[in-house]
């Protein structure tokens, strides 16, 4: 059974354009709930540990760095079917192969600067918020 809840992160490349704003209105007028939400900024330490599953691809240095770069946004989203419609929302990995009016498709700049992440399964999905949202904040 799919869950109801998924995670995503603004990423730095969006919020230093200005983006945030509008991919946050995209997600809520495609009938997601935001029940937790925060600014907040990785160290590389930081996102070495959410990233850890990459750790021995080629890209996760680089990936590191750039996640730790600049301010971001982490949000957990409620929807029925959250993380596949959220997938489908956001679009495909390469802003050059995802579908016109996705997340991607619109404030992308690259394959590395897709401005937003999201969960690939509901099982990361409960992990990834975990990583932001401890068991003191209150999520609703």
């Amino acid at each position: 059974m799919a869950s109801n809840r998924t995670f995503t992160m603004i990423k730095p490349d969006a919020f230093e354009a200005g983006n945030s704003g509008a991919i946050l209105k995209m997600i809520e007028e495609a009938g997601f709930k935001i029940v937790a939400m925060k600014a907040t900024q990785l160290t590389q330490e930081m996102a070495g540990k959410f990233y850890e599953v990459h750790k021995e691809r080629p890209f996760y240095a680089d990936l590191c760095k750039y996640m730790s770069s600049g301010p971001i946004i982490a949000a957990i989203l409620e929807k029925d079917n959250a993380v596949e419609d959220f997938r489908a929302l956001i679009g495909a990995t390469n802003p050059a192969n995802a579908a016109e009016g996705t997340i991607r498709k619109i404030f992308a700049k690259s394959i590395e600067a897709n401005a937003v992440h999201g969960s690939d399964s509901d099982e990361n999905a409960a992990i990834e918020g975990n990583f932001y949202f401890s068991q003191f904040e209150r999520v609703i």
